[in-house]
C-alpha cells in the first residue's frame, strides 16, 4: 500500500544586490601645457560622490609611471577613491569623447575593490600620446573623459518566507495597444502633412492629450480632415505623435551625440508649441544633461525663448561657474547678445555677483 501523499513546505528567500550609479566628466583644458609633467605625475579631477563615497579621476599626461616603463609614450587615466573608510566594490568605465560622438578606449565589466591599500586602479595604456594629439578628441587644446562609475551597495537576502500562492499581474499594455493603434492608423479620422510627409492620427486621442489640439480639433478644425503642420520637421512630428500615444520619447540611439542634442531641442520646441508639460520637462532634463562651453549660450537662448525656467537657471549656473571666459568664445554667445538681451545683462550680473563673493 503506497505511502499517503504529505506536501512538501517550500520556503523562499531572495537576494537583490543594489548599487547606485554616478557620472562625472573630466575636461582638461590646456593639454599642452601639461606635458613633460613627468612619468607618475598626474592631475585630479574634482572629488564627487557615488554611491556614499567620494571618487576622483587621475590624468597621468606622460604615462603612470611604474618602473616597468611599459607606459612610456602612452597617457594614463585611472580612477582613485578618496574616502579612507572601509573597502568597497566597484565597477568603473573611463573613455574619451568629442562632439558628436564617443570612444571607448577601454572597458572594464570586473568589479574591483577600492580599499586604504589599493585606492587607484585603471588604464596604464590608455591612449598613445601621438594617437591622441592627431584624433579630434583633442579640440582646441581640450579633451574631456567620462567616467562612469557603479558601487555595490551590498547584497542583502530578504529572511525566509513560506511559498504562497501568487498571481502574477502583467504590466500595463495601455501604451503598447496606443502604440499599435497609431502604427495601424486602424480608426484615424484625421491627417496632418508635414513637408510633405503625411501622418494619420486620431482625434480624440490627440484632444486628449494636449490642450492645443484639442482647441484646434474640436473648435475651428473640427471639420476639416487634412492639416497642414508649418514649420516643423516630418522626424520632429512622428516623435511628438509617438509621445503622445505611449507618453514616453522615440529612442534616438541611431543619432549621434550632436545630432541628439539638436533632435532634443526640436522636440522641446515642439512641445511647447502643443503644450506638452511633461515632454518639455523630459526635454529639459536631457539638454541639462548636455550642457558644455560650445552649446550653453543657444540653450539659453532656447530656454529664455520658450520659458524654460528650470533649464534656463542650470545654463545660467553653468556659465556663471568660472566659465565665462569660454562661452564668450563659442558660436553662440553673439546669438545669445543679440536675440536674448535680457539674459545676457541677468547672466552678467549673476557672473559679477559671483566674483565679489
Amino acid at each position: 500500500m503506497a505511502a499517503p501523499y504529505e506536501p512538501v513546505e517550500t520556503t523562499e528567500s531572495t537576494c537583490a544586490p543594489k548599487a547606485a550609479r554616478g557620472r562625472h566628466l573630466f575636461n582638461v583644458a590646456g593639454y599642452s601645457l601639461l606635458k613633460g609633467l613627468g612619468a607618475g605625475n598626474f592631475i585630479r579631477s574634482a572629488t564627487f560622490s557615488v554611491g556614499g563615497h567620494d571618487w576622483c579621476v587621475r590624468f597621468y599626461p606622460d604615462g603612470d609611471g611604474r618602473k616597468d616603463n611599459v607606459t612610456e609614450g602612452w597617457i594614463s587615466v585611472h580612477v582613485e577613491r578618496r574616502s579612507k573608510s572601509t573597502e568597497v566594490r566597484a565597477f568603473y568605465g573611463l573613455r574619451l569623447t568629442k562632439k558628436g560622438k564617443n570612444l571607448s578606449w577601454n572597458k572594464n565589466n570586473t568589479p574591483r575593490m577600492f580599499n586604504y591599500a589599493s585606492p587607484s586602479c585603471g588604464y596604464r595604456k590608455f591612449i598613445k600620446r601621438s594617437e591622441l594629439e592627431e584624433s579630434s578628441f583633442l579640440r582646441n587644446d581640450r579633451l574631456k573623459i567620462v567616467c562612469d562609475i557603479m558601487v555595490v551597495l551590498g547584497t542583502p537576502v530578504s529572511k525566509s518566507e513560506p511559498v504562497l500562492c501568487d498571481i502574477k499581474v502583467p504590466p500595463s499594455d495601455l501604451s503598447r495597444n496606443l502604440g499599435k493603434l497609431l502604427q495601424s492608423e486602424e480608426g484615424a479620422d484625421v491627417t496632418f502633412k508635414v513637408e510633405g510627409v503625411e501622418f494619420h492620427a486620431h482625434r480624440i486621442v490627440l484632444a486628449m492629450r494636449s490642450p492645443v489640439f484639442k482647441a484646434e480639433l474640436c473648435g475651428p478644425m473640427r471639420e476639416t480632415m487634412d492639416i497642414t503642420v508649418e514649420d516643423m520637421q516630418p522626424a520632429v512630428f512622428d516623435a511628438l505623435l509617438h509621445f503622445i500615444y505611449k507618453d514616453a520619447l522615440p529612442s534616438m540611439d541611431d543619432l549621434d551625440g550632436e545630432e541628439n542634442g539638436e533632435m532634443v531641442k526640436h522636440l522641446l520646441v515642439a512641445a511647447d508649441r502643443y503644450a506638452m508639460e511633461r515632454m518639455k520637462m523630459l526635454c529639459e532634463r536631457m539638454l541639462c544633461k548636455k550642457l558644455d562651453v560650445e552649446n550653453v549660450a543657444m540653450t539659453l537662448a532656447l530656454a529664455d525663448k520658450h520659458h524654460c525656467s528650470k533649464l534656463k537657471d542650470a545654463c545660467i549656473q553653468f556659465i556663471s561657474s568660472n566659465r565665462m571666459q569660454d562661452v564668450v568664445a563659442s558660436p553662440g554667445y553673439e546669438h545669445l547678445k543679440t536675440a536674448c538681451p535680457a539674459v545676457f545683462a541677468d547672466l552678467w550680473e549673476k557672473s559679477a555677483s559671483l566674483a565679489r563673493v
